[in-house]
């Protein structure tokens, strides 16, 4: 019985002490800002495409939108390419600036009185 309980007891210090060595997890990275923009743009596309399905955006509506879209991604990967795949702070601000302004005509066209026929 005696033998029974070092052992256990030897296990559990044996294991404690594994535990105890085991490194620190290693910190998650923060989401980069290229993922932001990733995402806002996702999120408005899937938006326009919401209002040409359910027939709240009419094709002039939708082919403005994607205009302003396509103008905004040509402008953030021309910047990019200029500050070596970065976008400076004001470059970000900028970008933020205008996917909000798209942001809110695409709310504005959803809710106007215009459909598809």
């Amino acid at each position: 019985m005696k033998n029974l309980i070092l052992t256990v007891a030897m296990a559990a210090i044996s294991s404690g002490v594994m535990f105890a060595e085991d490194p620190a997890p290693k910190p998650v990275a923060p989401a980069t800002k290229p993922a932001v923009i990733q995402k806002r743009k996702q999120v408005q596309q899937k938006r326009i495409a919401q209002g040409v399905r359910n027939g709240s955006l009419t094709a002039k509506e939708t082919a403005k939108l994607e205009t302003r879209e396509a103008n905004l991604n040509n402008k953030i990967a021309t910047e990019r390419a200029a500050n070596g795949g970065k976008l400076t702070p004001a470059e970000r601000q900028q970008a933020a600036r205008r996917q909000n302004s798209i942001s809110k005509d695409i709310e504005k066209q959803k809710h106007d009185a215009q459909t598809q026929k």
